[in-house]
């Protein structure tokens, strides 16, 4: 409530023998009064300054080493100098390397937009929140979050680690033959995406609600890939081939 005072809030995960490496924070869309700070070698180094971005973008820092990651929370100071409460709002995750998603701030944590590799695919298929199978309906770009947004129709939900693609009702005015599911895949606007004709596997990471792209080869391709490694015992885990 008084100007210049801070919190200092340490992240960590339910279980202590799991420790993060990369922090995200997502302010709440009415952020303001308020300043955040990350602690790196008990010096502070300012994430997100009170006026700053809306609350879509994302914030992302490495914590490496052995305290827990902190931030410290500092409330601005008033014009008037008077005395008043300040509320914001904000979602973190705790990351490994595996899971970072694509950066949206300043941490330089970029996502790659070239094609995976055949052992990229064959670890994304296991390790992946979402794994889909269907085709491109539209894609549109953002400029202000530097985003592409995928609007995919799947015709197999092979897993999800949350709701984000849904149930498509048969007979709606956008679903086509063969799909039951749809939603939207993000990725970021430098990779250049454009809508495709044919079958996608869909595979990638979910973060703060939405669905981030990773390796997105043309199914055909991956059956290929797939049952190579299979012949040589190569593959990283089952996938059901149907």
């Amino acid at each position: 409530m008084t100007p210049g005072h801070a919190l200092r809030v340490v992240l960590r995960p339910n279980l202590s023998s799991t420790r993060p490496n990369i922090i995200c924070i997502k302010p709440s869309p009415s952020f303001r009064g308020v300043s955040v700070f990350i602690e790196r070698a008990g010096e502070l180094e300012l994430l997100v300054t009170d006026g700053g971005p809306p609350g879509q973008q994302v914030f992302c820092f490495r914590a490496d080493g052995p305290p827990w990651p902190a931030i410290y929370l500092q409330s601005s100071p008033k014009r008037d100098g008077a005395w008043s409460r300040t509320m914001m709002g904000f979602r973190y995750e705790l990351l490994a390397n595996r899971s970072a998603p694509p950066s949206l701030g300043q941490t330089g944590i970029q996502a790659s937009c070239r094609p995976c590799s055949d052992t990229e695919l064959l670890m994304a298929i296991c390790s992946s929140d979402f794994v889909i199978r269907g085709s491109i309906r539209n894609v549109s770009h953002n400029t202000i979050r530097q985003t592409s947004t995928v609007e995919v129709s799947a015709s197999r939900m092979y897993w999800q680690r949350s709701g984000v693609f849904e149930p498509q009702a048969v007979g709606s005015a956008s679903s086509q033959p063969g799909s039951s599911w749809h939603g939207q895949i993000l990725t970021l606007l430098q990779c250049h995406v454009k809508p495709g004709d044919g079958e996608f596997l869909f595979t990638g990471s979910e973060h703060f609600g939405e669905a981030w792209l990773g390796c997105a080869p043309r199914y055909k391709h991956f059956l290929s890939v797939y049952q190579a490694a299979w012949a040589a015992r190569r593959n990283s885990c089952d996938f059901p081939l149907d």
